[in-house]
């Protein structure tokens, strides 16, 4: 019968760690290594959870691979690596979240001078990102006890990677009274108010986007996670800060006192617009929606409309005059001043603010209109009828303050 004969065929990794002293290098050779690994190959878990084993798959994904070989070659080791340390398997898990030597090996990486190799950054959050997922009371008390843990990747958030470590801080831990904790730790830290200073024109720009969509995102997974509690959910102190006067305000003058970039004002005004976006009431520190003239469902914290209302001449002055723009060839002439991504911001920030009906920044609206109405700088010729009325019904949709439609200047193209 066909049952009494062992047809089943050994893996290539059971025939490797036959071998005496077979190495690691040589399993990671090897095809179907991850596959064993996920399907809990107990000789592979058992040769992977070894002391040795351990503290050479975290090396791999925290040191820069050797410089002679090529770019493809030079990161087989180092991603397999990763791969192996976050395949779920609980053996794995415990062994590195249990050890404080491994965790510090993984955590000396980020005591190094920016730039980090984007690759390597990479490996190293998904690597800790998983045991926040994962071992999470054990690695909290860990970073909890680094003073310097916060500072540090901040110093590396122009690193994409970086980034999505701080927001697994923020999103993935359960319970949800563990995560308040984190979340007042973070709190402490002032990692909101070290965030806003990231975005100033003295700092690059990868800092400064990566500053505004962590902003951007820590809004939004605060004000998400708060709808889904089915009881009253405790205030998040990260949402509150950022939704305070005092951080607003703050965000603003880094925007517009001193020197004016386009980077600085559009990456400051995202986080404004996501500010803007309509929430569920009933959280902590939020006006009634009603008193807003806004649908009961849905409501604006005041500190953020507070804190731009004296600001809107400054995005009245920069509709006027925006950031100088390189003229741009079209095909039905040179636009000489384009509209640009700072005044496009900021036309949509005019709109989410008329959308949230408050009387007074209404009032001061109309007051500037007044002022002094945008009329563009012409620079010559003359555009068809059908142009200008396509200028003007775009300018409309943009809340931009009116005045004649700009006019495209004729190149003698056909």
């Amino acid at each position: 019968m066909f049952w009494k004969f062992d047809l089943s065929a050994t893996s290539h990794v059971d025939k490797l760690l036959d071998k005496e002293g077979v190495t690691l290098r040589e399993l990671m050779d090897g095809e179907d290594i991850l596959q064993e690994c996920k399907a809990q190959n107990r000789k592979l878990l058992d040769f992977l959870c070894r002391r040795q084993s351990m503290e050479e798959l975290v090396g791999l994904v925290t040191q820069d691979p050797a410089l002679d070989l090529e770019e493809r070659a030079r990161f087989k080791y180092p991603n397999t690596a990763c791969e192996l340390l976050t395949c779920d398997v609980p053996q794995i898990n415990d062994r590195l979240g249990g050890d404080e030597t491994l965790l510090n090996v993984l955590y000396n990486f980020l005591d190094r001078e920016p730039p980090l190799n984007p690759l390597l950054a990479s490996f190293f959050s998904k690597t800790i990102g998983n045991l926040i997922a994962r071992k999470t009371e054990q690695v909290v008390a860990f970073l909890r006890k680094k003073d310097k843990f916060i500072s540090l990747v901040l110093k590396h958030i122009g690193t994409s990677a970086l980034m999505d470590l701080l927001l697994r801080l923020v999103s993935c831990v359960e319970p949800a009274g563990l995560r308040q904790e984190v979340l007042h730790w973070l709190n402490e830290e002032k990692t909101i108010q070290r965030l806003v200073e990231l975005i100033h024109p003295s700092q690059d720009e990868d800092r400064q986007s990566n500053a505004s969509q962590t902003l951007c995102d820590i809004v939004r997974l605060g004000r998400e996670q708060g709808s889904q509690l089915l009881e009253a959910p405790q205030p998040d102190p990260l949402l509150m800060v950022l939704e305070s006067q005092e951080c607003v305000e703050q965000l603003l003058r880094n925007m517009f006192d001193g020197v004016q970039t386009e980077l600085c004002l559009v990456s400051g005004t995202q986080v404004l617009l996501t500010l803007l976006e309509p929430r569920r009431a009933g959280s902590e520190g939020l006006l009634d929606s009603c008193s807003q003239g806004l649908d009961r469902s849905c409501t604006i914290s005041p500190g953020v409309l507070h804190g731009i209302e004296p600001r809107l001449k400054d995005f009245h002055q920069l509709l006027l005059s925006p950031p100088k723009k390189a003229a741009i060839l079209t095909s039905v002439g040179v636009l000489e001043e384009p509209l640009g991504n700072a005044r496009l911001h900021s036309a949509r920030l005019v709109a989410a603010l008329l959308h949230t009906g408050t009387p007074s920044i209404n009032q001061e609206r109309l007051r500037l209109s007044r002022v002094r109405p945008w009329v563009p700088v012409r620079t010559g010729g003359q555009a068809a009828a059908p142009d200008q009325a396509r200028l003007r019904e775009a300018a409309q949709r943009h809340v931009l303050p009116l005045g004649p439609a700009p006019v495209l200047a004729r190149t003698g193209l056909p």
